[in-house]
């Protein structure tokens, strides 16, 4: 059985002990047998970082530190999005961690390992961090420090799921119910998983009646697994689904584990505690809502005949696509004619999603629209955020 060493909680380099290696090189290498009893990540327990620890690294310093993933396509997203928010992350120095977003004072971004920027969350290092939520739950076990203050960033976006092969003993299984009532699996011959999902895979076995399931480590190539003869079952991410296709695999019903996108979340205790952080995540929080609103919204604009404001406005709210985001906004045109102002138009103005925008211009069109003008949103600032009050909520506040 798998044993866990004792961990300084602000370090979390853990291992676990392994009880079989393979006799041949592999990316499978390391073999785990795991009870369910036992928490196999390497993070520090909460009970592991005293209340009275975090409070004092809070207290520590005056910045508030953001953490940022380092490499791949989750970072390049993540700055892709805050300069799209106008929070532009400048980075002198490539070789250095540490950043700044100079419309934020006193604040600095580093940049981590997903899963260390959980970590150091958890430790007090880090205020805020981006990290994709399966990061966050495998990580975080539960933390109730941390927090969600954004859980759809709109990117990163992918399933932990378990995946089983199409052939052998496998062909007819088609759910996770199925598969717990084989009767092949015992304790002499477990289901055996390769994961890097060392806390989420095995709490979801023992939640969905598996009993008899053994661990592998992996990091990559999780896919080869199985037809390798290393595991009868993968535990990973899928995005399209192609790849667990081409290497015959299939995902089964009730095998989804967590969707999961890029989130921002926090330290509940440097939110209530550290002067500043708070503030400086309501801005974050303004700016990021703003955009992702308006992302899928289009402005448009046309002109209407009309006898009053009141009857092109009821003309437009006939129509299911023209209501905007609380109704069209309608204004009179002026024109001068036989040396007279007079008003013969009306200017509507309306917010329309952009999958909508083609049926929306051809209802204009059926009830009097001409010069139809398309623009796009880069914000829509709400009187308040509803995820700000979300938050106060979650805070007692």
């Amino acid at each position: 059985m798998a044993t866990m060493p004792v961990v300084n909680p602000l370090f979390q380099q853990c291992t676990l002990a392994a009880s079989t290696t393979l006799s041949t090189p592999s990316p499978f290498s390391s073999r785990v047998c795991l009870k369910f009893s036992i928490s196999c990540c390497a993070l520090a327990s909460p009970a592991a970082v005293s209340s009275r620890d975090l409070e004092n690294r809070v207290a520590e310093r005056s910045e508030t530190r953001l953490g940022l993933p380092s490499k791949g396509r989750m970072a390049a997203d993540t700055l892709d999005l805050l300069k799209d928010c106008q929070l532009s992350v400048r980075h002198v120095n490539p070789r250095q961690y540490v950043a700044e977003i100079p419309q934020l004072s006193n604040f600095e971004v580093w940049f981590q390992r997903p899963k260390d920027i959980v970590r150091k969350l958890v430790s007090g290092d880090l205020d805020l961090g981006i990290v994709g939520l399966d990061i966050v739950s495998e990580y975080g076990q539960g933390n109730e420090d941390l927090i969600l203050v954004h859980d759809a960033l709109d990117f990163g976006d992918c399933r932990l799921s378990l995946a089983i092969p199409k052939y052998g003993i496998f062909e007819n299984i088609n759910s996770v119910r199925e598969l717990a009532q084989m009767p092949q699996w015992t304790p002499e011959k477990p289901l055996r998983v390769v994961t890097g999902f060392t806390y989420l895979a095995p709490k979801f076995m023992k939640e969905n009646g598996l009993k008899h399931v053994t661990f592998s480590t992996a990091d990559g190539a999780l896919e080869a697994a199985p037809a390798m003869g290393i595991a009868d079952a993968i535990v990973d991410l899928v995005s399209s689904g192609t790849t667990l296709r081409e290497n015959n695999l299939k995902e089964i019903e009730g095998g989804v584990i967590l969707e999961s996108q890029a989130v921002l979340v926090a330290s509940r205790k440097s939110l209530t505690q550290r002067k500043g952080v708070l503030d400086t995540t309501h801005e974050i929080l303004e700016r990021l809502e703003a955009h992702l609103r308006a992302a899928g919204q289009l402005t448009v604009t046309a002109n209407m005949r009309g006898t009053t404001a009141e009857e092109v406005a009821e003309r437009i709210l006939s129509q299911t696509s023209l209501s905007g985001l609380q109704g069209p906004t309608v204004s009179p045109v002026f024109c001068k004619r036989d040396g007279r102002v007079v008003v013969d138009y009306y200017a509507i103005v309306i917010c329309v999603p952009k999958k909508l925008l083609y049926k929306s211009v051809q209802q204009l069109r059926a009830i009097g629209g001409s010069g139809v003008l398309v623009s796009p949103l880069t914000y829509i600032f709400d009187e308040e955020p509803p995820r700000w009050r979300e938050l106060l909520s979650k805070l007692d506040m």
